[in-house]
């Protein structure tokens, strides 16, 4: 990132590898505030156009009202009022109507909460800069002079202190440190070489983001075309997180136009160190907004098979601003890697249960968006006063099923983290992660917030399976729990991938994809028809019960009841 301070889609990033603003002077001075004054004006002109044209007919142009703001607003982090206007007699058209004044500080500070913010540190080799010992100091004295400054000036021109204080987030949401560094790079692929890789995220929750989208579309293709070759990105618009997506390590490119999404990942996915991708080759490549001059959305995989990478690849357009996009390409490119290596892919959920009388149970439950398998571990969590000791989440979205050495079927989860609906979490839970989740478009329709839920140690620890169910949320069912001694039967249940939509694609009505699963074996179904009989066949002779599970999510007043009554059948049955 060569700017110190650059503004696009809502998004401003502050580099301070370039510019540190220690002072009010400094930051009142600084190129960026200037270009944030000059965007709040813009906004001024559109969305309050009493206030702008006050102004600008007392300034004579917007020009000059900019430049005033900007000039008053240093004085007045000096002077009193009286000595501001004698300073200049000018600026005394701030303090004619000094409730409008007010009124155009609290819109001016309401506008720069409304824009996510991040602040850089790019580092040309490692140990080098703020990041190691002052990187987060710098942020916290950062949003504190910000926070200052902005109360300094509201005191001044009130005439006295304020008597209550909220301790907001006026710096940076986020904040990245960048690194260059130098990995096992094809000659395919240089253009990639010079961008840096993120080395640390510092998140400042709750941090709530709008997106142009809030549901995703289709599924993702394979393609003839690299469509990274001879492409070259510019250092100045692109990061790379170095993610492990279950066991494949993972370079991801995100445009910062996009910015929001790349930092989603640090909640999803465990971030690599330092030691795990340089000087090495990664297993997948994902290119997230490529300004391909394509007006539609173009979203692929290509199998480099010379260099056994597979590559991910997302145009730029507003179709692809949905975290939807940049989490589930990453795991269809995982489960197209896992197919190639014999895993089987599973579309859903595991979790491992210990219960109060020492029982424990590992459990799979399987289904395409919408099913209920993050309602059931919800529900799973709701009971746990009366049922559980503990509870570990393997998975919450995506895993696969690895056979063993010793013939044993064991699970692994993909993500350290889960993207879920915001309506479908327990109201309790969900304000319960205020403090570390990241909400998207939290007022819409399948509002999501992306939080943390487990480590990297256990989600690849691998976890025997004894229960193997299908989510079923559309069929009435008295009872919650059918197993299958018919192993062609159940075969076929799950390879119907039946379900309910219940919105969060634009998918309608009862809809089926291969195994529930259209993120790798729907492109790969060939393939992973023999997998699915074989490790089905294996879990059958290894005693794991093979069945169903009603949900009832997409029934008619059942949202909450039905994955709660299934859970406590489920629980019964295990404590037999």
């Amino acid at each position: 990132m060569l700017h110190e301070f650059t503004l696009s889609r809502g998004r401003a990033m502050i580099n301070f590898t370039l510019k540190y603003c220690d002072t009010k002077q400094k930051l009142l001075s600084s190129y960026g505030f200037k270009r944030a004054v000059e965007a709040f004006v813009k906004s001024l002109k559109r969305d309050e156009v009493i206030i702008y044209d006050h102004y600008v007919k007392a300034f004579k142009t917007e020009e000059d009202f900019i430049e005033s703001i900007i000039e008053s607003f240093k004085l007045l982090t000096v002077f009193n009022v009286e000595e501001v206007i004698a300073v200049d007699n000018k600026y005394s058209v701030f303090f004619e109507d000094k409730d409008l004044f007010i009124e155009l500080i609290d819109l001016m500070g309401l506008f720069w909460k409304k824009l996510e913010r991040y602040t850089i540190v790019r580092n040309s080799r490692l140990g080098q800069g703020l990041q190691n010992v002052r990187f987060i100091q710098a942020n916290d004295m950062f949003n504190e002079l910000v926070l200052s400054t902005w109360r300094r000036i509201q005191d001044t021109v009130n005439g006295y202190e304020q008597r209550v204080y909220r301790q907001m987030t006026a710096g940076a949401n986020a904040s990245l440190t960048l690194n260059d560094v130098s990995w096992n790079c094809p000659i395919e692929y240089k253009g990639l070489a010079e961008i840096p890789f993120i080395s640390t995220v510092v998140i400042q929750p709750p941090f709530i983001s709008y997106t142009k989208k809030n549901t995703r579309d289709g599924i993702f293709r394979e393609h003839q075309q690299n469509p990274l070759e001879n492409i070259v990105l510019n250092e100045d618009d692109w990061f790379v997180f170095p993610a492990k997506v279950g066991s494949m390590l993972t370079f991801v490119y995100f445009h910062k136009d996009f910015m929001v999404h790349g930092v989603g990942l640090a909640n999803l996915f465990e971030l690599a160190k330092e030691s795990e991708y340089i000087g090495k080759k990664p297993d997948i490549i994902y290119v997230f907004g490529y300004p391909d001059g394509a007006e539609e959305k173009r979203t692929f995989y290509y199998k480099d098979k010379k260099n056994d990478i597979l590559i991910g690849y997302a145009n730029y357009c507003d179709d692809i601003d949905y975290f939807g996009y940049m989490k589930k390409m990453l795991l269809t490119l995982h489960n197209v890697k896992q197919i190639e290596h014999r895993n089987l892919p599973i579309h859903g959920a595991m979790v491992n249960i210990v219960l109060k009388n020492g029982k424990e149970s590992n459990i799979v439950i399987m289904g395409d968006s919408g099913a209920g398998k993050s309602e059931s571990l919800e529900a799973f969590r709701s009971l746990n006063a009366s049922y559980i000791r503990h509870m570990r989440v393997i998975f919450d979205d995506m895993g696969f099923l690895k056979k063993e050495e010793d013939g044993s079927i064991t699970g692994y989860g993909t993500e350290i983290g889960a993207f879920v609906r915001i309506d479908d979490l327990d109201p309790a839970y969900a304000y319960e992660q205020l403090d570390r989740g990241i909400y998207t478009n939290p007022d819409r329709i399948n509002a999501r917030v992306t939080i943390p839920i487990s480590t990297y140690e256990v989600i690849m620890k691998g976890y025997k399976v004894d229960l193997m169910l299908y989510a079923n949320n559309y069929t009435e069912s008295d009872k919650k729990i059918v197993f299958y001694d018919d192993l062609d039967e159940a075969i076929n249940i799950f390879e119907d991938g039946a379900r309910k939509a219940k919105g969060t694609t634009t998918e309608k009505g009862l809809v089926k994809s291969y195994f529930a699963n259209p993120f790798g074996p729907v492109q790969e179904q060939a393939e992973t028809e023999v997998l699915v009989r074989e490790f089905f066949s294996d879990m059958k002779k290894d005693g794991v019960k093979i069945g169903e599970i009603h949900t009832s999510l997409a029934i008619e007043g059942k949202a909450k009841d039905g994955p709660h009554e299934a859970a406590v059948e489920l629980f019964s049955l295990i404590n037999e």
